[in-house]
């Protein structure tokens, strides 16, 4: 279990990474739903990862992570 849930921790950090990434080099705007889509993937699996090993903190910042993800596909949706 522990090998699966540090794989779900690196593919969550290489989500977050690569969203960053893509937007400050300007391949893609912030609100494009690509960009949220890793955002929300990157985050969940990160809760996944620090809600095992307890790390609440970190945890928190994630879920809210992932509401704001939530938040401006929602928004973008309903502009659209």
């Amino acid at each position: 279990m522990k090998i699966l849930v540090d794989v779900i921790g690196w593919i969550g950090a290489l989500a977050l990474l690569t969203a960053y990434g893509l937007v400050s080099l300007r391949r893609i705007e912030g609100d494009a739903s690509g960009y949220q889509r890793l955002n929300l993937v990157g985050g969940a699996c990160l809760v996944v990862n620090t809600v095992y090993y307890g790390a609440y903190p970190s945890s928190l910042v994630n879920l809210v992570w992932i509401g704001i993800a939530i938040y401006t596909m929602s928004r973008k949706r309903i502009n659209a």
